[in-house]
């Protein structure tokens, strides 16, 4: 059974950090891109990182600079550091391996002004 178990949401300030952590089970994602998405209250799911096999990445334009997606295929993880928050970026974070319809249930950030 697959599973996708994010965590490492929270209350933060503007200006500060978070780092979102998505841990894999029931399948290998170190062959696979992944993904970072996030859903704002009453707006669709919006993609905001994406990682491939190789490390490449790839940014909204929203949090370029500010965001870095990170893997570490030994703990079957992937990471999202967060710098530089704002109250824009508030949302539900979810991950997703790309191609696949699997989703975890997502980890809330709020960011307060």
């Amino acid at each position: 059974q697959v599973q996708l178990v994010e965590s490492g949401g929270g209350l933060a300030q503007a200006g500060g950090s978070l780092r979102l952590s998505c841990a894999a089970s029931g399948i290998s994602v170190s062959d696979k891109s992944m993904a970072w998405y996030r859903q704002a209250p009453g707006k669709e799911r919006d993609s905001v990182a994406v990682i491939g096999t190789f490390g490449n990445t790839n940014y909204r334009d929203s949090v370029k600079g500010r965001f870095t997606i990170s893997r570490d295929n030994g703990k079957n993880t992937v990471y999202l550091q967060m710098n530089s928050l704002t109250p824009e970026d508030t949302a539900v974070y979810f991950c997703k391996i790309v191609g696949m319809n699997y989703w975890g249930k997502g980890t809330l950030v709020t960011v307060s002004s």
